[in-house]
């Protein structure tokens, strides 16, 4: 029987019946900015190596309150009719590019990601197909929900939902949709919910150079990307989800969810745009080829995660905002602990339009326009562009009125993005965090 040492010293996996090994829900260790302030005016950090105790902190925590019992249950939210009307009202424009996630996510009290991915279950059929119990599946899409810190300006349960949107609008593209079966259409939602669950707001570099001991668990390759996916799997079989289906069947699932959710890696970036591109320039894309419908998703899943530049100006601005004070608090951080500042985390000399700039020239244009050749410039396609143009001209003239001391320059952080992403054409992250999307 395990000790109550052994809980509290972090096994993160759990028993499953498959070969995919899981991790329990809540063993990513928060990073509590506020404990890692106070403790540094007290002295009690002074090194490199302290950090990593504080990066492990809030798995402790998290464990020890478990064993006590002492997690409160959800508490229940009553909104009034007017609220729920509007959020029902939203939903009936899902399918929208202009759907505003942040009002919805306010209209359902902080339960976005909950309340979309249930009636996206529901409108696409998956519940029915796939006799699912309701009440499980809500039971699952909470824990998801709950396993986002809310405490990231960015990576957040909000994100999550905004992914989900845009993967559901890419997923009723004309191309691809008439191909897709109901186990494409739940993996793609699926993936684009969980892809960054427990995603501590720092980057992976981050995590190998304060000795993170995820980094020594997946031997410094795909670190965020491959605990996404294992939290996943360890919240799927702990709510018993898919408990009814064939064993080979689940396998299958979670096998697919990991590949989808690792596709997001920055470091393979190059690999799947060079394979679409060739595929499309020699029209050997075959739809009704599994494997093919299974790399659209991934491509899918990847524009999703990095579409903020796409979307009109006015959610492009906030997630862009966003995005930017995550970096600039790694950086904060990194420059109190006397860590070298990572690349675009430097808020005295990187500013919001370089950086945005840079992100739209190198990494988010050359994805979207193969997205457009694929689709053969449908009407979605072409609205997305469109707004990427013009958002990159928003931000350019913002950058060329700003002071000349205002903040590093958008030639110096292309080369920065370049830097960390091979040929400038990588994903969604400029700073090496798995998931980040200026």
């Amino acid at each position: 029987m395990k000790t109550l040492h052994q809980s509290l010293q972090g096994d993160v996996r759990v028993g499953g019946q498959t070969g995919v090994p899981a991790e329990r829900r809540g063993s990513y260790p928060f990073i509590d900015f506020r404990i890692l302030n106070n403790t540094a005016h007290s002295g009690e950090i002074g090194t490199k190596k302290k950090v990593k105790r504080l990066l492990s902190f809030q798995r402790y925590f998290h464990a020890s309150r478990l064993l006590r019992g002492a997690i409160p249950p959800s508490p229940l939210h009553f909104l009034d009719e007017d609220y729920l009307g509007q959020a029902r009202h939203m939903l009936s424009k899902v399918g929208t590019w202009d759907f505003d996630i942040f009002l919805f996510d306010r209209l359902t009290n902080g339960n976005s990601l909950v309340t979309l991915l249930c009636h996206l279950f529901n409108s696409h059929g998956l519940i029915h197909h796939f006799h699912l119990d309701m009440v499980t599946l809500h039971k699952f899409l909470v824990m998801v929900q709950e396993d986002y810190h809310s405490q990231n300006p960015y990576h957040n349960a909000v994100h999550a939902a905004d992914v989900t949107q845009a993967m559901h609008c890419f997923l009723m593209e004309p191309k691809l949709s008439s191909f897709l079966t109901p186990l494409d259409i739940m993996l793609g939602l699926l993936s684009a919910a969980a892809h960054d669950v427990d995603h501590p707001g720092v980057s992976q570099p981050f995590l190998i150079k304060t000795n993170h001991y995820l980094c020594s668990l997946y031997q410094n390759e795909s670190v965020l990307e491959n605990h996404h996916w294992r939290s996943t799997v360890g919240m799927l079989r702990e709510s018993r989800l898919f408990a009814h289906l064939p064993k080979e069947m689940t396998q299958d699932i979670e096998q697919q969810l990991g590949s989808l959710i690792k596709a997001t890696d920055i470091n393979r970036q190059n690999e799947f745009l060079i394979r679409l591109r060739d595929q499309l320039n020699n029209q050997n894309l075959r739809l009704e080829d599994a494997q093919d419908r299974h790399f659209m998703l991934q491509i899918a899943l990847k524009c999703a995660d990095i579409c903020n530049p796409c979307r009109m100006w006015e959610l492009s601005k906030q997630w862009s905002e966003r995005v930017c004070e995550e970096f600039y608090r790694q950086g904060h951080l990194e420059q109190k602990f006397e860590l070298e500042i990572s690349p675009l985390c430097n808020q005295q000399k990187d500013s919001i339009p370089s950086i945005q700039i840079g992100f739209m020239t190198h990494v988010a244009e050359p994805l979207f326009k193969e997205w457009s050749h694929f689709t053969d410039n449908s009407p979605l396609a072409e609205n997305m562009i469109s707004n990427l143009t013009r958002n990159l001209a928003k931000w350019n003239s913002l950058q060329h009125t700003q002071p000349s001391s205002g903040g590093g320059s958008s030639d110096s952080n292309s080369n920065k993005i370049n830097d960390q992403t091979g040929q400038g054409t990588e994903n969604e992250e400029q700073t090496g965090n798995e998931g980040d999307t200026p």
